[in-house]
């Protein structure tokens, strides 16, 4: 029993944790969720998360130079497809400025996965340590066909001589401490990557591409152009586990209600 008691007494908390405002895409419906029709338009937030070890920062967002010029990065074709909005002020590096930090003050960033919508700005961070899941560096430069349109050579080529800690396919404890968890959540690519964040108020799961939307989590459907289509939806699987026997917020990256039912910055959930 005293071990136990050690164990518990050992966890600890993250201190902050922002979800930064950030610009939208426009899609097709369908492009997200198999049965659905119409436009959807979803968000494409960062996280900042606090620690008395670090600052620590969950994906990246868009280019920032591909909020004003959308064409001029992406190409007209995709920058076309992708209905773009959003301000200048909303660039990750902006975000992180307005909360009265400066981008040399992030020690950790966290990858997702490296798709354009969530790796664009990495390269503002060249400090830092960088964390990915097993096989997404070498998945990016030689992605499938069907998935090639989502990542961007020059991103990739900017964050080359970065310090980057490939994970082994298995989660991370990255404090030690139980606050900050990189959990291995492969499927939607190789390497993608989920978070969790304990706060003391609650505990998140930032699921990041692991699910793009709530009713594909409840329902258990998989993203349309998937990596591994099987092990998606064990990761489907899993989330809803973890969020059970943690009690856990699930926060789905680019549903549209979650973000507007959970508060963003400037709002800091402690």
């Amino acid at each position: 029993m005293a071990g136990w008691k050690d164990d518990a007494m050992s966890l600890g908390f993250a201190r902050k944790m922002w979800a930064l405002d950030c610009p939208t895409l426009t899609v097709e419906a369908n492009t997200l969720m198999y049965g659905l029709s119409g436009m959807m338009t979803i968000p494409m937030p960062s996280f900042l998360i606090e620690h008395p070890k670090g600052l620590v920062l969950f994906d990246t967002g868009i280019a920032p130079e591909a909020i004003v010029d959308p064409v001029g990065v992406y190409g007209q074709e995709l920058a076309d497809g992708l209905g773009i909005s959003g301000t200048p002020d909303q660039a990750v590096d902006k975000q992180i400025e307005a909360l009265g930090y400066k981008l040399t003050d992030v020690t950790h960033v966290v990858a997702s996965h490296f798709h354009f919508d969530h790796a664009g700005g990495t390269h503002l961070f060249p400090h830092a340590k960088h964390y990915i899941g097993q096989g997404e560096l070498m998945f990016a430069r030689y992605p499938s066909p069907i998935s090639a349109f989502c990542y961007m050579p020059d991103q990739i080529e900017r964050t080359r001589n970065f310090d980057w800690r490939e994970l082994p396919g298995i989660d991370m404890d990255l404090f030690g401490d139980g606050s900050i968890v990189l959990l291995s959540m492969p499927g939607h690519t190789p390497g993608e990557l989920s978070v969790k964040v304990r706060l003391a108020s609650r505990t998140f799961l930032l699921t990041g591409d692991a699910v793009h939307l709530r009713a594909a989590l409840e329902q258990e459907y998989h993203f349309p152009i998937d990596w591994d289509t099987r092990v998606a939806l064990q990761t489907l699987q899993r989330i809803k586990r973890i969020q059970e026997a943690e009690d856990a917020t699930v926060w789905i990256t680019h549903d549209p209600d979650d973000w507007a039912d959970l508060k963003h910055a400037p709002y800091c959930h402690e």
